[in-house]
């Protein structure tokens, strides 16, 4: 018998390959470009963030951040901001608040700082949500951001008890981070700690990175 050398039909796997890349473009959710970079203290702890949360990120020089995960509680959120500042804001101006990442200005700097591109806004010069006790407006933050966070997730419990599942009332409330960098003076996470318990929010919790856990 002659010999010959074996051939493979790659047409099937190559097709396959381009189907996955193209699957996943189209379904990958891009992570949001931060405006301030935070270094957390480590820990053994190995819970992950969970959804549906309220986090405020506190930096190595004590600027107060603020972030919520869910876009319709984002919007909610700045609706009732807006009303009690009395902060007018565009339409596009609330469509760019709703899917960005997380910012530090105070309400009278908002309208400039969201008409800037994400990389200017690393650059922008200012001390961060106002939150000490003269003038906190980070507790009005939290106070309508809990609201939002507790109407969507309500929302969201509903749609799947319509679904035939049995979701968890708690699963659907919102979590309350909080993030400081460690180099940060702890007055300054003391302040913010001090602001969720005058909210009676004290299911707060802390996020770190993870460190080996000791033998």
């Amino acid at each position: 018998m002659p010999k010959s050398t074996p051939s493979i039909d790659m047409t099937p796997m190559v097709d396959l390959a381009f189907l996955l890349v193209t699957f996943f473009m189209l379904s990958a959710s891009f992570r949001s470009n931060e405006p301030v970079e935070v270094d957390v203290p480590t820990s053994i702890s190995d819970h992950i963030i969970p959804e549906n949360i309220v986090m405020v990120t506190i930096d190595k020089g004590g600027r107060v951040f603020f972030n919520m995960s869910d876009p319709e509680a984002r919007r909610e959120l700045l609706q009732n901001m807006s009303a009690k500042y009395k902060t007018a804001l565009s339409q596009e101006q609330i469509d760019e608040f709703v899917y960005m990442s997380t910012f530090g200005c105070s309400m009278q700097e908002l309208p400039t700082y969201l008409s800037l591109e994400s990389e200017k806004r690393k650059m922008f010069n200012t001390v961060g949500i106002p939150s000490d006790s003269t003038k906190n407006q980070l507790k009005d933050w939290i106070f309508y951001g809990n609201i939002a966070a507790l109407n969507t997730g309500k929302t969201a419990y509903e749609e799947a008890k319509m679904k035939g599942e049995s979701p968890e009332v708690n699963d659907f409330k919102p979590k309350f981070i909080l993030k400081v960098d460690g180099k940060a003076a702890y007055v300054h996470a003391q302040n913010v700690i001090s602001t969720f318990r005058d909210l009676h929010l004290n299911n707060l919790n802390f996020v770190t990175s993870m460190e080996a856990a000791p033998l």
